[in-house]
């Protein structure tokens, strides 16, 4: 991966450029104001945030059994940012100018109290709250995240049909427990709700029509998604992907569509609406149709590493300097000073000649 991020171990001695570059940027005189461009011109609007690595399914594309099975290590709860940390790193992020904060996982309603979280982060001003869930959980937590102040959810929903859905999910879950979530959402106020669908060739590519054709009747946005080589473990081939252009006519022969224009600069899903004014889906095309260069996400992982792009290979240690008595100042320059020497496009230049570095898992990173 070009410009691949070293990473930073808190509790060594060691003197490499790194570890100066991240001394020199905290111990910087003065305060940052707001975020720079990075190397290639992209502003930071968008910080998500992993609120653990474990989840309750084992999605074939994410998590799979033969990998996180019952003896996988997941990360000691020592190793976990508090909600306290978090929050004071969002706190740090917002006034850097990032305009909207998502929680993610793993499964980020496995974290006990995250309503609690929520309303921490509510309390931030004027930021765009909102949570990505498989939707397990959600029918007994849609109405305490309301409650909380969290703004939309996103559900990830990769098939109706119930033998497809409990293939994909691996652990026997019934999709009619994700719908009755989604519900549950929706009465409590948490729209418009996204429904996020990874499509992989062979396994659930016949679910994109009924997807589209179910939640365009309530309301909802799908947004369908190609299989993407995250992380090292998921099995990725090329021949898995059904490309953003195929997802697109599929839907044409069936729904009048015309493209939409994006709702923000950097928006990662490529609009169409419906021509009667029935809603919209999205498609987002990492591995045929790359945004890198409009990419404008920073991803805080559940340990606390900062990582500039979804494919990378390490990350910057925050949680080392919230552990060692860094004030904010300090923290807000190292921040920014990652932020600015960034040049991540992975996608852009993903081929076979790709270097294959052991990329951090979905898992860990989020989504």
């Amino acid at each position: 991966m070009a410009n691949a991020i070293a990473q930073v171990e808190p509790r060594t001695a060691s003197d490499t450029p790194l570890d100066r570059f991240v001394r020199e940027a905290a111990a910087r005189d003065g305060d940052v104001a707001a975020l720079p461009s990075d190397a290639l011109g992209r502003n930071l609007h968008d910080l998500r945030i992993s609120v653990t690595d474990r989840c309750n399914f084992r999605c074939v594309y994410c998590m799979p059994k033969e990998v996180f099975g019952r003896d996988f290590a997941f990360l000691p709860h020592a190793e976990i940012l508090s909600f306290e940390e978090i929050t004071r790193l969002a706190s740090i992020f917002v006034g850097l100018g990032v305009k909207k904060l998502r929680l993610t996982g793993g499964e980020p309603l496995l974290r006990r109290n995250v309503e609690r979280l929520v309303g921490m982060l509510a309390g931030l001003g004027d930021v765009d709250l909102t949570l990505t869930t498989n939707g397990a959980l959600l029918a007994r937590k849609a109405q305490l995240l309301r409650d909380a102040g969290l703004s939309r959810v996103t559900v990830s929903l990769d098939a109706l049909d119930d033998a497809t859905f409990r293939a994909m999910n691996d652990v026997d879950f019934p999709v009619a427990r994700v719908l009755e979530g989604i519900d549950a959402a929706e009465a409590a106020g948490l729209a418009p709700i996204k429904i996020n669908a990874v499509i992989k060739r062979g396994l659930n590519e016949h679910a994109i029509v009924p997807l589209a054709r179910h939640f365009r009747e309530r309301g909802h946005i799908v947004r369908f998604i190609e299989f993407m080589d995250v992380g090292h473990t998921n099995g990725w081939k090329t021949e898995y992907v059904v490309p953003a252009a195929e997802i697109v006519a599929t839907l044409a022969r069936e729904f009048a569509l015309e493209p939409a224009e994006a709702n923000y600069p950097g928006e990662v899903a490529r609009r169409w609406r419906y021509r009667d004014g029935g809603n919209e889906i999205g498609v987002i095309a990492s591995v045929t149709q790359p945004f890198c260069r409009a990419c404008t996400r920073a991803r805080l992982a559940t340990d606390g590493k900062l990582y500039t792009c979804l494919f990378a290979s390490a990350g910057y240690d925050l949680r080392a300097l919230l552990r060692t008595g860094h004030d904010d100042r300090a923290i807000r320059n190292v921040i920014a000073a990652v932020w600015g020497r960034r040049s991540d496009r992975y996608s852009e230049l993903r081929s076979a000649e790709t270097p294959r570095a052991q990329k951090i898992e979905m898992s860990y990173i989020g989504g």
